[in-house]
């Protein structure tokens, strides 16, 4: 009987390394286990805020995804016991494994502030997104042009400039009586990249009518005021949080090496317990690189957040890589052969404003910064590209016009 191997969510990782898989092994026993019984198209989140009804183009079923002979699970993976080889689901069912890969995806950050968790929204599933419409659209409902409703986002990364842009696009097309306001605690708007490119994205904000606030620190929320150390506190009506990710609970009281619930994972994919692998944001990936030798993203990433060295960023691109990588490195195993070594490729980055798409380091692109049509094609080929990889052509096609 082979060996059984239990892979652990169903975000861009997950789904990857189990189509990585069913492809490299012959018959594998696969196990996979979700909280939800879909994968979601997380990276275009942003774009069911102003249209919810492209959550249902966005969101592809399990069942479409995995082969006949991969088993589903159903459940929130709540404990992993390294020493029995078991995973713990919604707190009291156990599931056996031979190998393990750890690909549960990350949850919001709140960072201990005083309140806001509890009255901030957040972007991370198809009700999410729906949420956030719903709430703008009956903020506006109860504002006038003299009185416009007040639309915070905390946190200016790809999540939070995303969510500004197409609330600002949702805003348009509605003629509501609303003001946005970006707010960022670095000095600059996507912190950790080219100033080029952080230009860029804030001057398409501004034209956008969105107000971006760096600089600003929030220590405190209640029901209707963000609260800063060094700007003026806002008032608003509807609150997203964008500002940071962190570990699952899961990892939290494990005997796997974690930083910030995040499994400390090697080039291979490793883990500090036998036969448990990490992958995507739900692990610290420390990747080979040459002596002296960095791209643009590293050095930037150097700078802002040291401790983390070359580690790759929490990002879909990097998380399908390791996803397809990782079904390579487990058949290697099992014929006794060496894993490979991971390190991550920037390929470029692309951030919707809207519409509006700029497109930063792209490779084999000769300008640096770009946007116009041919980012915003570019970006909708990316999707479609995943889309195509893990269900079909006609699936993408379908949701094409929408990314």
């Amino acid at each position: 009987m082979p060996p059984q191997i239990v892979v652990l969510g169903a975000g861009y990782a997950g789904t990857a390394a189990i189509r990585s898989l069913e492809n490299e092994l012959e018959h594998p026993d696969l196990v996979w286990v979700s909280k939800e019984p879909h994968h979601f198209v997380l990276h275009e989140a942003h774009r069911c805020i102003r249209d919810p009804s492209i959550c249902d183009k966005l969101t592809i079923p399990i069942e479409d995804i995995k082969s006949d002979h991969t088993r589903f699970v159903r459940g929130t993976v709540t404990g992993i016991e390294t020493e029995a080889r078991d995973v713990i689901i919604d707190g009291d069912h156990t599931i056996g494994y031979d190998y393990l890969i750890i690909a549960i995806g990350s949850q919001t950050a709140f960072f201990g502030i005083e309140g806001l968790e509890a009255h901030a929204l957040t972007l991370k599933s198809p009700d999410d997104a729906r949420s956030i419409h719903d709430q703008i659209t009956n903020a506006a409902k109860d504002a006038t042009r003299d009185e416009p409703a007040q639309i915070v986002i905390g946190g200016a990364g790809l999540t939070g400039i995303q969510t500004a842009g197409e609330i600002a696009a949702w805003r348009d097309e509605m003629s509501a009586p609303v003001e946005i306001h970006l707010v960022e605690m670095e000095a600059h708007i996507f912190p950790g990249h080219d100033p080029e490119f952080q230009g860029s994205l804030r001057k398409k904000l501004e034209a956008a009518n969105v107000t971006v606030h760096t600089g600003a620190t929030c220590i405190a929320v209640d029901e209707r005021t963000m609260q800063f150390e060094e700007v003026d506190d806002l008032d608003y009506d509807v609150l997203v949080w964008a500002g940071g990710v962190t570990g699952q609970d899961a990892l939290s009281d494990t005997t796997i090496e974690t930083n910030h619930s995040r499994a400390n994972a090697s080039s291979t994919f490793e883990t500090s317990a036998d036969r448990v692998y990490a992958i995507g944001d739900a692990a610290f990936v420390h990747p080979k690189i040459e002596e002296n030798v960095f791209d643009e993203q590293t050095v930037w990433q150097r700078i802002v957040n040291p401790d983390t060295e070359n580690v790759p960023p929490p990002t879909a691109e990097a998380a399908i890589e390791a996803g397809k990588q990782i079904g390579n490195n487990i058949a290697r195993v099992r014929s006794g052969s060496e894993p490979v070594d991971w390190a991550y490729i920037n390929k470029g980055t692309l951030v919707s404003v809207g519409d509006e798409v700029v497109a930063h380091n792209v490779i084999g692109v000769p300008m640096n910064t770009f946007s116009g049509p041919a980012a915003r094609t570019l970006k909708r080929a990316v999707s479609a590209r995943w889309i195509t990889s893990i269900s079909s052509p006609k699936r993408a096609l379908t949701a094409w016009n929408d990314m």
